[in-house]
């Protein structure tokens, strides 16, 4: 049974590729952070009693600023791969926390890589990069585009993305980086702006709001399904080589095309229920990102099936059964046509299930 450590296994990515591996058989630990109140739901339909035998998803409490608990994690496990997911990775927040953001995001992932090298374990590992990291970079944006970050987030996932590269080049370490662009879910967080536009949709429908405040509406995104990203994290681990791959759609609408297509989906016209609000806008501006994934689709054999449209659709319907209303219906069919047994239906922000465990012990 190959085993697997995901950090940041209780966020959007971390929950979905815990699910895919758990589904693919491996044993799947996870690093979740220890708070006053429970932080698991996106896997609480995943959750194993660590008491009952042949457990396959096992939980431990870690934080990306400690390194010596890292080491001893990475040690204790030996995992034959890690997925580093863990980050504080909201843009607009970096701007307020940047110190916190560069010591999480940044020496995080460097916390990790040392935790590898010093332990002496063989093991592969993915670092989640980001598109962020080209900023203003004329699109389309490649392997070979040159980086130029716009946040403190972003200069630390570049930051992150050179010690990867340099450990593997130094210590022969198998470890990649997965460049991916803007992907989205029904379980993406609702301060970021695809969640935040579809779950207003659901909530000014059921009356539960009269508007939703937004910033730029210009800026154009690589809008991707993360279901689909996750499994592509998996492909870049199975590689006879370690390699650095850009991981997106190949379209990016603006922010406005988003948002008209997620409110023209439930049948509402956004210009009444949308206001621009000063405080979204970023100090600095990253105007437009737009992958080309010539690489990832030849060496991964992948083609991405969900772009911006049928991924506003799905997140809709799952957010309109959130609050209490019956999905129009479409988005619900592309996910259940496109994807395989391991990807359930996402009812609102999870997909909980009846299980009496949450967190760990």
């Amino acid at each position: 049974m190959p085993k697997a450590l995901i950090t940041g296994i209780t966020g959007q990515d971390g929950s979905y590729l815990a699910e895919l591996l758990l589904h693919k058989g491996y044993e799947v630990h996870g690093l979740i952070r220890k708070t006053s109140t429970f932080n698991t739901d996106r896997i609480d339909h995943i959750y194993q009693d660590p008491h009952n035998a042949d457990v396959q998803l096992l939980l431990h409490y870690g934080n990306l600023s400690n390194g010596e608990q890292l080491t001893n994690i990475v040690y204790n496990v030996r995992p034959d791969e890690i997925y580093h997911m863990g980050a504080q990775s909201h843009v607009k927040v970096s701007f307020d926390m940047p110190e916190y953001t560069g010591n999480v995001t940044g020496l995080g992932t460097t916390r990790i890589l040392e935790a590898v090298r010093r332990s002496g374990i063989k093991t592969r590992f993915y670092q989640a990069s980001s598109s962020e990291m080209f900023g203003n970079a004329p699109p389309p944006q490649s392997e070979e585009t040159v980086f130029e970050p716009r946040s403190p987030y972003a200069i630390a996932k570049v930051y992150a993305y050179w010690m990867v590269a340099n450990y593997r080049e130094a210590y022969e370490m198998f470890a990649s980086n997965g460049i991916l662009f803007n992907h989205e879910s029904p379980r993406r967080g609702p301060t970021f702006l695809s969640r935040k536009v579809t779950r207003a949709v659901a909530r000014i429908k059921a009356g539960l709001q009269p508007k939703v405040y937004l910033g730029n509406l210009d800026a154009r995104r690589d809008y991707g399904y993360t279901p689909e990203y996750v499994e592509v994290m998996w492909k870049i681990l199975q590689q006879d080589k370690p390699d650095d791959y850009v991981v997106g759609t190949g379209v990016a609408p603006t922010i406005r095309e988003f948002v008209a297509e997620a409110f023209g989906y439930a049948d509402m016209d956004w210009e009444e229920y949308v206001e621009i609000d000063p405080r979204y806008f970023r100090p600095t501006e990253v105007d437009y990102l737009l992958a080309d994934s010539s690489k990832a689709k030849k060496a991964l054999d992948w083609e991405p099936k969900i772009t911006y449209k049928e991924l506003a659709r799905i997140m809709v319907d799952a957010d309109l059964e959130a609050v209490g209303l019956e999905p129009i219906g479409e988005g619900k069919q592309l996910m259940e046509s496109n994807f395989d047994a391991w990807h359930r239906w996402d009812s609102g922000v999870t997909a909980v299930l009846a299980n009496a465990g949450r967190g760990i012990d």
